[in-house]
């Protein structure tokens, strides 16, 4: 049983923080962003301020200073046991001190103290970060500003030193007392197109007219109910680049900082629907934490997070290609796999996993990933299948790091594919495992769709092998190039590539240029990308380039206090000091010297409270009477303290809403009144349809006048339903057919063999017969 720990307390003590405001500079693509915390002590006795909040793992934070009464103390990055070790001698003789660390057992999640904070004092506290922003399928850069950060669950062997630890307050968000605004600069050489946000937006100011530069800000009264995102859409994408950055020449030989760095950009141009020789053993590990009853968003009638992942599993399945090896897990407190081990792809197999999705519920607990990982790495590897793992998760877990060194001790044999599902993921595990492996990471927030996500992966998860990667530098004489970037070993078709090194030697003079080119082989061509850029380094007061190069090189060796090889800790630590960059090992500290007050007792303590999302829940089991924001008793057998205690006695009526609802509940086998997906759960492993009713409801007509059209002396029923349906799919799921591409190239394959060269004549009745404005050339006749 869980207790309601984390709540506010009756008496409601006044909340320190009044207000978060954050700047951010988006150049090309780039954020550089500046978060102020403000602070006031409205009380009568001396305060320590606890605030923990989330940030995506690929932030690297350099700058950390307060304000305090008009002056400014500016942190020194130290080692973080005497960083911890400075901040209490700190406070026990009476100065002020503010103490900033990451997370020791995820990269997500920060810890800001605040100690010592006289009474009527105003404090600002500064962070600063740069992060490198993700390309999206269609083109958009997305900047993610994290609001939300789930309670993490916590198992017995969690780690004791995790700020996670800390029973931080949680409360609605409409009781959260600090408010947030954001501002955001964004500039492009290419030219920005539009801005677009899941939050309220002022309208976009162009501060150019060429549209170079523009600014947005959050609306006024902007909730704590999402992460902030912004999707940034430039004219030139996917143009590749190079930018130069001066070094500190003033460091000794061999200091990351002293020479200048390089950010290189390609989108390499891989060709499309190359065939593959192998086909896979395909693992799909899937979340039944409680969890994930919660909604996909905080809009009321968003789809739940469980069923979102049943549609999607049966898009997976259904598109797997024939001869393939594949298995389901699902885990939580357990875990239990469909099959003993994986199984060859066929018709009864396919149906046999089909029918157990059908009755996945967010049933098993807590959030343990761990031990199933382990499971499946333990089984034996089928020859020519090589293993493609799908994880779906909340991400809610405590021993990220542990999670990640699993998947990296077994990168030789697998890749891993990785979902974050709903706000508040863990940006650590789900980006951690996925580059561990040389796989790819996906987050679904919001309105995103779930079954487009992971469709598109699978899709490149069936790409050839691209093999012999290779980067060579064209530098004028004298000069040379240090990879700081891990080796790039995997490049999938559509993902932007970022690459950092150092140049080293005796800079040219005068105005020349250099050339980087980035070689690849393909199915035995090879292939070729290339960029040409000024050998001119240009100076940025916060060394962007640099420290986002040490950044990517700590992702490599800070697998957290506890997971970190020993021949890793002493590089991970110098590396962090260094380039100023905090990590596991170290922590930013600021001590106010002036303030020499003696301190009378224990300061009074206060965990800045953070917001909760509504979320519904099936699995709950509550005893309690109750008024309306008062509680006498209560308790629930559930993984997450998630309730407010005000909301929770009218949630009980709602705990089955039909808002709720998915396609795959309202339909009389399990499946929604939506076409599409009815189409799709009707098709056969092998790519064809049958000729019945299931299929004539979904095209809308009735099975007797299908049997009357069908070109018997051309094709048999199942052709001439597979032709009907592919038709269909074309006429009427435009829109959605990156979710459908592959399970069309199967049935495309299977009529190619079975109606042969009468396909054109079957087509053009089909056609005819559907009354659909289709290209026949789509079949490819």
């Amino acid at each position: 049983m869980v207790h309601f720990y984390g709540l506010l307390t009756l008496q409601r003590e006044p909340v320190p923080l009044k207000s978060i405001s954050v700047s951010v500079s988006i150049y090309e693509f780039v954020a550089d962003v500046s978060a102020t915390l403000n602070y006031e002590n409205e009380e009568k006795v001396p305060l320590e301020a606890v605030f923990l909040f989330p940030m995506d793992e690929d932030s690297a934070v350099y700058s950390f200073e307060a304000l305090v009464d008009g002056k400014k103390i500016v942190a020194e990055l130290q080692d973080k046991m005497k960083a911890r070790t400075n901040y209490e001698k700190a406070i026990s003789q009476g100065h002020q001190a503010f103490l900033l660390e990451e997370d020791s057992s995820s990269r997500d999640v920060f810890s800001c103290n605040v100690g010592n904070l006289q009474p009527g004092s105003k404090a600002a506290v500064t962070l600063k970060y740069v992060q490198e922003l993700p390309l999206e399928t269609d083109g958009a850069l997305r900047f993610v500003l994290p609001a939300v950060l789930n309670p993490r669950y916590q198992f017995s062997g969690s780690s004791k030193d995790s700020c996670l630890n800390v029973k931080t307050p949680i409360i609605p968000v409409e009781d959260l007392p600090y408010t947030l605004s954001m501002v955001a600069t964004i500039d492009s050489k290419h030219g920005i197109e539009k801005v677009q946000s899941n939050c309220p937006l002022s309208p976009t100011e162009y501060l150019g007219e060429d549209k170079t530069s523009a600014q947005v800000s959050l609306a006024a009264g902007h909730k704590f109910d999402r992460d902030v995102e912004l999707l940034i859409y430039y004219s030139e994408v996917h143009t590749p680049s190079v930018v130069l950055e001066t070094g500190m020449p003033k460091m000794k030989p061999g200091h990351l900082m002293r020479d200048p760095s390089a950010m290189v950009s390609f989108y390499p141009n891989i060709p499309e629907d190359q065939p593959s020789n192998t086909c896979g053993e395909f693992v799909f590990l899937m979340d039944r934490s409680g969890s994930m009853q919660s909604p996909m968003s905080s809009q009321d009638t968003s789809q739940l997070r469980i069923q979102a992942a049943k549609e999607t599993l049966i898009l997976l399945l259904k598109s797997l290609p024939m001869g393939c090896y594949f298995n389901i897990y699902g885990f939580g407190s357990s875990y239990e796999a469909y099959f003993p081990k994986s199984v060859k792809y066929t018709q009864q197999t396919m149906e046999e996993a089909l029918g157990r999705v059908k009755l996945i519920q967010a049933d098993l607990g807590g959030t343990e990933i761990l031990a199933p990982l382990q499971n499946i790495y333990r089984g034996p590897s089928i020859p020519g299948h090589p293993l493609q793992l799908f994880v779906f998760t909340d991400g809610e877990v405590t021993d990220t790091f542990s999670v990640i060194k699993e998947v990296r001790i077994n990168r030789q044999k697998h890749r891993c594919f990785s979902f974050g599902i709903g706000e508040g993921a863990s940006t650590s595990l789900i980006k951690g495992i996925a580059r561990a492996s040389g796989g790819t990471s996906e987050f679904i927030t919001g309105k995103d769709r779930m079954q487009s996500k992971a469709l598109r992966t699978l899709k490149r998860s069936l790409q050839p092998v691209v093999e012999d990667v290779s980067l060579s530098w064209h530098l004028p004489s004298g000069l040379s190039a240090k990879m700081l970037s891990p080796e790039q070993t995997v490049i999938f078709r559509g993902q932007r590539l970022i690459i950092y090194a150092q140049l080293t030697g005796r800079m040219p003079a005068a105005e020349t240029t250099g050339k980087v080119c980035l070689k690849y082989t393909l199915q035995g061509k090879t292939f070729e990308d290339k960029v040409t850029f000024p050998v001119q380094p240009k100076p940025d007061v916060n060394f962007t380039i640099h420290r986002l190069a040490a950044k990517s090189l700590l992702q490599t060796k800070d697998m957290g206090l506890r997971d970190t090889p020993a021949s890793d800790k002493k590089d991970a630590l110098n590396l962090s000091l260094e380039s100023g960059i905090i990590s596991s090992f170290t922590a930013f500290i600021a001590i106010n010297k002036e303030l020499n007050k003696p301190v009378q007792g224990p300061l009074a303590h206060r965990d800045i409270p953070r917001p909760m999302l509504l979320r519904a829940s099936a699995p709950l089991k509550i005893r309690c009477q109750s008024g309306l924001g008062k509680l006498k008793a209560c308790s629930y057998s559930y993984d997450k303290p998630w309730m407010s205690l005000e909301k929770l006695p009218c949630l009980l009526e709602k705990t089955h809403s039909s808002t709720h609802r998915t396609n795959l509940e309202t339909y009389h086998a399990g499946f929604g009144e939506n076409h599409l997906v009815q189409l799709i759960y009707h098709q056969n492993a092998n790519g064809s349809w049958d000729l019945n009713e299931d299929l004539a409801k979904v095209l809308g007509v009735s099975l007797e006048e299908i049997t009357a059209a069908h070109p018997a002396e051309l094709v048999d029923s199942s052709g001439w339903a597979t032709i009907l349906a592919v038709i269909w799919l074309h006429g009427n799921g435009k829109d959605l057919k990156c979710e459908w591409e592959l399970l069309e190239r199967k049935a495309m394959a299977w009529m190619r063999v079975h109606a042969g060269s009468t396909m054109p004549l079957v087509v053009k009745a089909a056609i005819t017969f559907l009354k659909l404005s289709v290209d026949p050339a789509i079949f490819a006749f």
